[in-house]
């Protein structure tokens, strides 16, 4: 069972910056505990580090135990919290551990000058994952009336489900999004495998700094060229139609699939994160991604988590640009 409950979000993730964003969705006043997570500017880094990072992943002997007793596996590391001992994951003795509070904060720490911050962190699947946003003070908006906020993120895992990883991404504002739709996959984007010895090229304040105004650039630029772009109620349905065919057969995949499709134009039509911008190709992709950060089904886990894991992964990013390639394909067509 996921551990993300509301009171898990609301107490091990940190949301800077709410005089310019507001809440985080999953805000629960009183799941907030003695101390609230939610801060009007940047999140201290002495903060990240005594409420989230104040505890080291440990490594640990891995034994085995049947007829024959109880035996060393060699070959093989266990890693642990010093704090409580939870198990956190077992690999190979070739795995390298990366402490979040250094690969996390230490290293983003120094990255914290010419207008950078904090502005997010946090912990999922019981610790196992983490992340740390670095973000310009600033939410942006285009002429095109989208508020958005690019971001610097690094993350890192302990059961090996995650690279420790900086890429590029963006919040937007007015659903508390992640977007990625404009942003190159490739480039300004830094992954290091957990393997012993391992290490770390830190970039310069400066360099962060111009990676996070590109990203800034780049989704403006997207987000003009997806505004300008016309979608008329025919071209819509042609798109419903690729992104989300109704199956012949009766069945479970054809309500589901219809349903999505309701849901959709709903979006489209009379939603406030969404119909200000119908008949447009960004409305198309904000409908898209809205639908599927709110709306979309979610087994085995918290919403929140979904889709945070997704952000991390890059599952997020794929999905937008997979949804953008569709309606490009649509509109040559129709």
């Amino acid at each position: 069972m996921s551990k993300e409950t509301s009171k898990w979000l609301n107490t091990n993730v940190l949301v800077g910056f709410t005089d310019k964003r507001g809440h985080a969705w999953h805000y629960r006043a009183e799941d907030q505990g003695i101390e609230p997570n939610h801060y009007p500017g940047p999140i201290p880094v002495t903060e990240v580090k005594r409420r989230l990072f104040d505890w080291t992943a440990e490594p640990a002997r891995v034994f085995v135990e049947d007829r024959f007793g109880l035996r060393p596996a060699g070959h093989h590391l266990g890693v642990t919290a010093s704090d409580n001992g939870d198990i956190l994951a077992i690999h190979t003795d070739e795995y390298g551990i990366h402490q979040y509070s250094t690969w996390l904060l230490d290293n983003v720490a120094a990255l914290l000058d010419d207008g950078l911050a904090i502005g997010s962190a946090g912990l999922l699947r019981n610790r196992k994952q983490a992340w740390v946003s670095v973000e310009v003070p600033d939410n942006i908006t285009t002429p095109e009336g989208v508020e958005f906020r690019p971001n610097l993120l690094a993350c890192s895992s302990h059961d090996a489900s995650l690279k420790t990883r900086y890429k590029r991404v963006v919040t937007n504002v007015v659903c508390d999004n992640t977007m990625n739709i404009g942003l190159r996959e490739d480039g300004q984007d830094h992954a290091i495998t957990h393997r012993r010895n391992s290490n770390l090229q830190l970039l310069s304040a400066r360099d962060a700094l111009q990676i996070v105004h590109t990203i800034a650039d780049e989704f403006a630029a997207e987000v003009k060229k997806l505004c300008q772009t016309t979608v008329t109620d025919r071209a819509w349905r042609a798109f419903l139609d690729a992104h989300t065919p109704i199956p012949d057969e009766p069945g479970r995949a054809r309500t589901n699939a219809a349903n999505q499709r309701s849901a959709l134009t709903r979006l489209w039509t009379s939603d406030n994160r969404v119909s200000p911008w119908k008949n447009t190709g960004w409305g198309v992709i904000q409908a898209v991604n809205t639908h599927l950060h709110h709306e979309a089904a979610i087994r085995g886990a918290t919403r929140a988590e979904r889709n945070m894991t997704r952000v991390l992964k890059g599952e997020l990013a794929k999905h937008d640009r997979s949804a953008t390639a569709t309606l490009h394909r649509v509109l040559a067509a129709v």
